[in-house]
């Protein structure tokens, strides 16, 4: 077990009171907006509905950004240009082919992981043209 998994939020809002004597609603406004903003906060759980499911997954994704990035701008630090390649349903339909044939693109990194980097680009895109 890695420190990660080792609190839920009231077992570390329990260690930090024992070994520092604070928790987190003791910085918190209790005005209705403000707990309205947290709920909203709580309902959005990034790293426990996210990071904690998928750790190699989006790792692997990490590692397939950055070498886009160093192959398409060595140069320059790691960032989605996101004018290029807006092909992205085409790019991962082709990359979820490939994965039948060979799992492993002629680059090394794993078709799969390019499905799902392609299939996160179109999420952001969706959402970021949607706001």
């Amino acid at each position: 077990m890695n420190n990660v998994d080792k609190y839920n939020e009231d077992e570390w809002n329990n260690h930090v009171s024992e070994n520092m004597g604070a928790v987190i609603s003791d910085y918190m406004n209790e005005d209705p907006k403000t707990v309205s903003e947290a709920q909203k906060r709580k309902e959005t759980p990034v790293f426990s509905g996210v990071l904690k499911y998928f750790p190699n997954a989006l790792k692997e994704v990490s590692k397939c950004s950055k070498a886009g990035n160093d192959q398409h701008h060595p140069d320059k630090p790691l960032h989605w240009d996101m004018s290029k390649s807006k092909d992205e349903y085409d790019a991962l339909t082709r990359h979820l082919i490939d994965h039948t044939i060979d799992p492993v693109d002629t680059d090394g990194i794993l078709h799969l992981t390019k499905v799902a980097w392609r299939a996160l680009a179109g999420l952001e895109r969706h959402l970021t043209n949607n706001k």
